[in-house]
């Protein structure tokens, strides 16, 4: 399968904090990404905001309660809002999680992990393709960071998030600090998750940093990135063959230049990897072989 999203190039999230930075100075970010929730209304000051930086800034939309394998029906109410903010922002994409939030009568405000079994990649690749259908946009579920598993799982993490978005013909949104997370939670190797993922179905890829609590690690995106999610992000990145990166940054702000130096790490990665495909592309040209490298 061949995709041809565009590269956005190193982006964050765009967080009540830096609103006036942003409007006043117009800072050389490219891109930002908003929780779509978040700016549903038609009025008020984050659609004013949100206005005023879709002047200036390409966006994209990241939602958070979506609730894809949850059992209460899909809520169509909400999905028209998000195809409305969607024609506003011209928004490439729309993304959410592979979890569940809410049943009737009931909304956690948590992303809750799903079992992993045949019966639920059925319910929930079905309810996503109706999703990107109704959407008329790619759609992209991103992996969670787990702390627990299930007793009746009949797969592993990356299977099931493989056999639902093949399944359901749509995208991932890959997270690559959650696939560190989940690694040190459960004990396996990073390296087989991400070797096991249609990774040309990836179209953005999320960091972040996380909380080491001693006992686990805790997704808490108020660190910076850590070295080991780093060299994920630089082994996983030129396999993908090169999209869109994010980070997101949650809780204890930092401020916008320094977020997004942390941010702009991303582009040595993907500088350094370039300058390896040069020198591997020159090598190979000086002794007559043919190179069909990810950076071409």
């Amino acid at each position: 399968m061949q995709h041809c999203f565009p590269n956005l190039g190193i982006g964050i999230g765009l967080r009540p904090c830096h609103y006036k930075e942003i409007v006043e100075k117009r800072p050389s970010i490219d891109w930002f990404e908003i929780i779509s929730e978040n700016f549903m209304a038609p009025s008020g000051k984050d659609a004013q905001i949100l206005e005023q930086i879709l002047e200036h800034y390409p966006v994209v939309m990241h939602g958070v309660t979506l609730s894809i394998g949850g059992p209460a029906p899909l809520d169509f109410d909400y999905l028209k809002k998000l195809k409305m903010l969607a024609r506003k922002t011209n928004s490439p994409w729309i993304s959410d999680h592979l979890c569940w939030g809410h049943l009737p009568g009931a909304h956690f405000h948590d992303l809750l992990p799903l079992p992993y079994t045949k019966e639920v990649v059925e319910y929930v690749s079905e309810r996503a393709r109706i999703v990107q259908d109704f959407l008329e946009l790619p759609f992209a579920l991103e992996n969670l960071s787990s702390y627990l598993s299930f007793c009746q799982d009949e797969m592993n993490e990356w299977q099931f998030y493989s056999a639902v978005v093949e399944k359901a013909k749509i995208y991932m949104m890959l997270d690559v600090n959650n696939i560190y997370v989940s690694s040190r939670n459960h004990g396996f190797d990073p390296k087989t998750y991400y070797e096991n993922l249609p990774l040309e179905r990836v179209l953005q890829i999320h960091l972040a940093g996380h909380t080491d609590c001693g006992t686990h690690l805790l997704d808490s995106h108020d660190q910076p990135v850590c070295s080991e999610v780093w060299e994920l992000y630089g082994k996983i990145y030129p396999l993908t063959g090169g999209v869109s990166t994010l980070l997101e940054w949650d809780d204890n702000f930092l401020s916008l230049q320094e977020t997004y130096q942390e941010a702009c790490k991303a582009k040595q990665f993907q500088k350094s990897l370039q300058e390896k495909h040069s020198l591997a592309a020159s090598s190979a040209c000086m002794s007559g072989v043919e190179d069909h490298g990810f950076f071409s």
